[in-house]
């Protein structure tokens, strides 16, 4: 692209018309949990399709049972240009406590942290209005430049992400014709550091499950009955301690169906990271990892699929002490999901190995606790590479490729709702203090961020 130079310093040069725009959004306090504040992400809702409207996007605000969406529609320079979603939530959490902010969190700032280091400071600011900005921004630079948008662009802005997304997922199914595009783009994430852009390619799926066991129809005093009556806990207990073998594999029957293996490529790149089991597990006061054997720190939390047991309860837990065993124990117990597991196969596999671990006389009940597959952009995809490549242009070190640990519903709902792959690029720090008082946004993630995107665009 020839113009990009110019596009570039387009962005340089209105970077504080763009930090003013900025900061009119992060004045409106769309806290989405708390209703009070309902009338404020209505007015954030307005603000962003009023921007939208004036780059000339089609764009409205859209009612749902909850806070509304705004949608934006913008054609492509040319009709055979890629079309893009871009995703992000103008809605943000509660500022509780308010006395440990050293500022207004809804008058936004340019501050010096640290003596050299300059900081937009609000709630919001980061998570995720900042992000969201920077695409908006990077559209206003095309306009004002070419006079058009290299790709097709929709936009979808939420209002819930803060608060569970209740309306997301029946207003991705009711509009799913209108928000199909060929990929989306969501700006919910974060750099490696502060010189190292990332792009998470994978994020793990989930199952949750909760079993109770019950034994005696009612609590039992251990004295008349220890040694003959079933104690619910050693059972539950057993099963929990069932689910590894001695080199950290879960012992679930076809549980690695669907695992594949991390190219050697990519692990020998996560490698080079230096992040390994003393600088991560050193941070809570541990020091030697307890998952699968002969695998590094990064491979085990980024790539490999968990079972872990989340809380366990039974018997007499207040305070003294009670000579029972109980007629009932549960646990509760999640897993982490990566590749192509199936959350319904798993789920059955885990409640089969329970059932299977069960002596005579007691039964056991299940409780489902949710489930959603695993996301994976493959490694060799072309949209992957032509974002990787952009962003090592515009940052001091290249962009790495990153799994996450986590789960990111909406991605999910993009991959099975809208049948689209997401590219996941994001801005923040690890000390952006999103969700905490005093959050902020590096100004040079701003800055650069908008002209990522503009390097994103141009690439696609």
């Amino acid at each position: 692209m020839t113009d990009l130079p110019a596009l570039l310093d387009h962005a340089d040069s209105q970077l504080d018309a763009s930090l003013a725009h900025l900061f009119e959004l992060l004045r409106i306090p769309s806290i989405s949990t708390d209703p009070a504040y309902a009338p404020e992400c209505r007015r954030a809702a307005e603000w962003l399709a009023a921007r939208l409207q004036a780059l000339g996007f089609e764009a409205s605000v859209r009612d749902t049972a909850g806070h509304p969406m705004v949608v934006g529609h913008h054609p492509g320079a040319t009709e055979d240009a890629p079309h893009v979603l871009f995703y992000g939530h103008y809605d943000v959490q509660p500022v509780d406590p308010l006395d440990l902010w050293s500022r207004d969190p809804f008058d936004p700032s340019v501050a010096d942290l640290d003596g050299n280091r300059k900081v937009i400071t609000g709630r919001g600011s980061s998570d995720d209005k900042g992000q969201l900005m920077t695409f908006v921004e990077a559209c206003a630079v095309y306009k004002a430049v070419r006079g058009a948008l290299p790709c097709k662009v929709t936009i979808l802005f939420e209002g819930e992400e803060e608060s569970g997304s209740p309306s997301l997922k029946p207003f991705l199914e009711a509009n799913a014709g209108e928000l199909t595009a060929d990929y989306a783009l969501v700006c919910d994430t974060g750099m490696w550091d502060a010189d190292t852009p990332a792009i998470a390619a994978t994020l793990r799926g989930l199952v949750g499950e909760e079993f109770v066991v019950t034994a005696a129809d009612r609590d039992l005093h251990s004295g008349m009955f220890g040694g003959a009556a079933a104690n619910p806990i050693h059972i539950v207990a057993d099963i929990c301690a069932g689910l590894h073998d001695e080199t950290g594999r879960v012992t679930l029957d076809g549980f690695y169906d669907g695992v594949e293996e991390t190219p050697s490529n990519i692990k020998a790149s996560w490698d080079k990271l230096g992040r390994d089991s003393a600088s991560l597990l050193g941070e809570v006061g541990l020091s030697v990892p307890s998952g699968e054997k002969g695998r590094s720190i990064l491979e085990l939390t980024w790539a490999r699929p968990t079972a872990e047991v989340n809380g366990i309860t039974g018997g007499y837990t207040g305070q003294g002490f009670k000579t029972v065993i109980p007629g009932q124990a549960s646990a509760k117990v999640s897993f982490r999901l990566v590749g192509q597991q199936d959350p319904a196969k798993i789920r059955e596999s885990f409640r089969a190995y329970v059932r299977s671990k069960l002596p005579a006389d007691c039964s056991v009940a299940f409780h489902e606790h949710g489930g959603s597959p695993a996301i994976h952009l493959s490694y060799d995809s072309p949209l992957l590479q032509k974002a990787q490549a952009a962003l090592s242009d515009e940052w001091p070190k290249p962009a790495i490729v990153v799994g996450m640990g986590g789960s990111i519903p909406i991605v999910g709902d993009f991959q099975k709702l809208l049948g689209m792959e997401s590219l996941l690029v994001g801005f923040g720090l690890s000390d952006d203090r999103i969700h905490s008082p005093n959050e902020k946004y590096e100004l040079r993630s701003f800055h650069k961020g908008i002209r990522s995107w503009i390097r994103i665009l141009a690439a696609l």
